[in-house]
């Protein structure tokens, strides 16, 4: 692939990354999406789950990074093995969060995290392999 379709890639996980982050960033404070998080059990989450979502929020902004430097495209100096090995981690842990989403009783999760996590696994792995 060339590097306009790796940053192609990395621009369009970036994005699939931030749009988690921003969600979490409704669910940590208070908005009432609790359906479509954390199993679907509360409208809106608890405080451990707020606490939880706001952790996410950073995770999955720190997965926008990674997929944007390995792109070639950084916007923040990350080390090199992170730059190497970060899209093979998020790879499969987007993997292992689609067969969670699929496994959830939340129709929302089931149909919409689940293939946004497949999706965000196969692009991982796009860039991980570039």
């Amino acid at each position: 692939m060339d590097l306009a379709g790796v940053r192609l890639v990395a621009l369009l996980a970036a994005i699939g990354f931030l749009a988690i982050a921003a969600f979490q960033v409704a669910l940590a404070v208070g908005a009432p999406l609790g359906r479509a998080a954390w199993g679907g059990a509360h409208e809106r989450l608890p405080g451990r789950l707020r606490i939880g979502s706001a952790i996410a929020v950073v995770v999955w902004a720190l997965a926008a990074l990674i997929v944007l430097a390995r792109g070639g495209l950084p916007v923040i100096a990350l080390p090199p093995i992170v730059i190497d090995w970060g899209p093979w981690v998020l790879a499969g842990l987007s993997a292992l969060g689609a067969i969670v989403n699929f496994a959830s009783t939340s129709p929302w999760e089931r149909f919409g995290w689940g293939p946004l996590a497949l999706i965000l696994a196969g692009l991982c792995l796009v860039l991980a392999i570039s």
